[in-house]
């Protein structure tokens, strides 16, 4: 399959609740210029009430949304653009569902520790993703593997410093 846009990869950015994957997408995207979606929107009504209730989701709850953003994806490249997604991505097993449908993306993988995300988590209010679910998500994380195209990256670093390495990484060869 051909990249676009100026032969950039399609871009996942991942990690567990409150690490900064919407802000940090957006900002990628903006340096790349490419669009953005943020994958929570794409989440069916039903995920969204389970979570609002405290309860984790399952694979099996997770697994059409997953599918609705590898196609998203895969529309974007259809149509010559590459976009740049925020969705948790938490298994290397959605990981590779997304592949199977735009096997060129690229995965950015914000990583930091329970407590620092914790502590972001109790300053914000999020419509359906309380912090009581922060610790199913890091005892789902399975880390980006060294043989995934992508790259890990501290939330300690500044915004700008995030969206810039992140572009370096995912800048195809020859720019």
């Amino acid at each position: 399959m051909p990249l676009a846009n100026n032969s950039y990869p399609p871009v996942v950015v991942m990690g567990v609740q409150g690490c900064g994957k919407s802000t940090a997408g957006r900002a990628i995207a903006a340096t790349l210029g490419l669009p953005f979606l943020d994958g929570d929107d794409l989440h069916p009504a039903s995920n969204k009430a389970k979570m609002a209730s405290g309860h984790p989701l399952t694979d099996e709850d997770r697994e059409p949304w997953l599918r609705a953003i590898g196609a998203e994806i895969e529309a974007g490249l259809a149509k010559g653009t590459a976009t740049v997604v925020a969705c948790s991505a938490l298994k290397r097993q959605y990981r590779d569902l997304i592949r199977s449908y735009a096997p060129t993306v690229q995965f950015v993988h914000l990583d930091g520790s329970r407590e620092l995300i914790a502590e972001r988590l109790s300053k914000r209010d999020h419509e359906y993703m309380p912090p009581t679910l922060l610790d199913s998500q890091f005892a789902t994380l399975e880390p980006l593997g060294d043989d995934e195209a992508g790259i890990r990256l501290d939330i300690t670093l500044s915004l700008g410093e995030i969206a810039a390495a992140a572009a370096a990484a995912v800048e195809p060869s020859g720019h």
